[in-house]
């Protein structure tokens, strides 16, 4: 066990995730990663759904560590770290596609709280009533780890070299436009539109509504 932490395990854990995600995360896999034995892994983990749990909380509590500051994200501010904290959480998990699913499973539920307490104490300095309070976190919360997680499963199903902005797009176009007028007038958009882009145009418009509900 020289050298050996349940740092450096929950490190190549992510590692072994990133590239093959759960299935293939198996302490024999993390064993050789490791150049070590199962044993000297169980000293530090129990089991594998405590090692998913872990390298879940080492991605997000990234992301809740981040300071809110000037960029795409938005001014400095409750809204700019609105932003911030959404647009990292956007982006861990399209660096890390199996995050989505974990995060939403009971035992990962402390860091969707966590990221829950962080849109809430934000909505508060924003200054929108409290009984409106609880409906707007849980929209920015359900609105994040959903788009999120859904844009990773996306990417993960297309074929390598393919976009799927240009699949959206090619299906619309067989659609009928009679049954389907709207998907024929924003086909052009479906094929051009940045994902990011449009997962943060989402986020203001959420805060668009807490502001208004805030006057």
């Amino acid at each position: 066990m020289a050298g050996l932490s349940r740092s450096r395990i929950v490190e190549a854990a992510i590692a072994l995730l990133d590239e093959a995600g759960e299935s293939g995360l198996t302490f024999r896999a993390l064993s050789a990663a490791l150049k070590t034995g199962p044993g000297a892994i169980y000293w530090h983990v129990a089991n594998k759904s405590e090692l998913l749990v872990a390298a879940t909380e080492a991605v997000l509590e990234a992301v809740l560590e981040a300071p809110p500051g000037p960029g795409p994200e938005g001014p400095r501010g409750p809204e700019g770290a609105i932003r911030t904290l959404a647009l990292g959480v956007f982006d861990a998990i399209d660096a890390h596609p199996w995050v989505g699913t974990q995060v939403a499973r009971p035992e990962s539920q402390p860091m969707a709280l966590a990221i829950f307490e962080r849109f809430g104490q934000q909505i508060q300095v924003i200054g929108a009533p409290i009984e409106a309070q609880f409906d707007a976190a849980s929209a920015l919360l359900y609105y994040t780890l959903g788009v999120a997680g859904q844009n990773a499963a996306n990417a993960r199903a297309q074929d390598p070299g393919t976009s799927r902005t240009d699949v959206l797009a090619g299906a619309s176009a067989e659609l009928d436009p009679a049954d389907f007028p709207f998907l024929h007038a924003v086909a052009g958009q479906l094929r051009d539109h940045d994902d990011r882009a449009q997962f943060l145009a989402g986020v203001d418009l959420i805060l668009a509504g807490i502001r208004s509900s805030a006057r």
